[in-house]
């Protein structure tokens, strides 16, 4: 059975369809924000499974590309105490006509549990892809985060949801 499409928002001129790769849970969205959540299992050995999250805050809200890429390195510590901006992976690619910016980055987890609250997570060992998706109606965010070896088991289904976003 092939994975199903999953229309990520509808705006007044298309929206952004994927497909969720077999083996991925579908959850229902937490907040309004999110267009599309999932939840990866873990790998044989990690104690947690991981989160994917698609993101669309409206036409042309969110931020650009460079700051987000630069909040999400922000996000992740390095236990040689380096800048993340050393050892995080950028890679620009064409999906469909869409402009994609996906990054790449291991290291401690360390970002807001909650936006304003201040309480970080600690989660050493983790990977972190998230990626800006340039739609006609604004910029779609995806942001993968779970233990190393969890996301490292899905890289390439990750991949593959990437190449199947398109805006119709």
């Amino acid at each position: 059975m092939p994975p199903p499409t999953v229309p990520a928002h509808t705006a007044a001129s298309g929206k952004l369809v994927f497909e969720a790769p077999p083996g991925w849970l579908v959850q229902s969205p937490q907040t309004g924000m999110r267009v599309a959540q999932y939840e990866l299992p873990r790998a044989e050995g990690d104690s947690e499974n991981a989160s994917l999250v698609v993101y669309y805050f409206g036409p042309g809200q969110g931020g650009s590309v460079e700051a987000n890429l630069k909040r999400w390195m922000h996000q992740m510590e390095q236990p040689d105490g380096r800048p993340s901006e050393e050892r995080a992976r950028i890679e620009k690619m064409t999906v469909n006509g869409l402009n994609v910016t996906l990054l790449d980055l291991t290291g401690t987890y360390r970002a807001e549990i909650m936006p304003g609250h201040g309480a970080r997570y600690h989660k050493p060992s983790f990977r972190m892809r998230a990626g800006v998706i340039e739609t006609p109606r604004g910029p779609y965010f995806v942001k993968l985060v779970g233990p190393e070896r969890t996301v490292n088991r899905w890289d390439e289904a990750f991949m593959a949801f990437i190449r199947s976003m398109r805006f119709q």
